[in-house]
């Protein structure tokens, strides 16, 4: 396999849990928070992304090194290493907000929701950076 090849399939690894998400994610919003087995899924389906994504990180990170191409290596890491502390903090926050509407809060659903929306967008703009950077990541002729 050619480091370009590697390149090309780093990319596809990394993309393709971001692609699955953002279109997944989405389907949450037509289901209430308020039902506990939906938030354990909606938590659980963002903490197997979190994982993907920071193994597909590592990945494209060592087959960016590999082909000598640290600036973008170093762009990956960025993206690992962010999915790697976003899962931490962000099933904390899911947790709390769940355990708080179980106490009987009656904003906790609101700040559920707002979370939801908040990981949605965030992985579309790494999507969008990813994609956009696609054509710098491609190599010279």
């Amino acid at each position: 396999m050619t480091p370009d090849q590697a390149v090309l399939f780093s990319t596809i690894i990394l993309l393709v849990p971001m692609g699955y998400f953002l279109l997944a994610a989405p389907a949450f919003l037509l289901v209430k928070l308020d039902v506990p087995p939906v938030t354990r899924l909606l938590r659980g389906m963002f903490n197997a992304y979190f994982l993907v994504l920071t193994v597909s990180g590592v990945i494209g990170t060592l087959a960016f090194a590999a082909a000598g191409r640290p600036a973008v290596a170093l762009a990956i890491a960025l993206i690992a290493g962010f999915a790697v502390l976003a899962r931490r903090w962000f099933l904390r926050r899911l947790d709390a907000e769940a355990d708080a509407r179980d106490s009987g809060d009656p904003t906790a659903v609101r700040r559920l929701r707002r979370l939801h929306w908040g990981g949605m967008a965030c992985n579309a703009v790494q999507v969008f950076a990813l994609v956009a950077s696609i054509p710098y990541m491609a190599p010279l002729p």
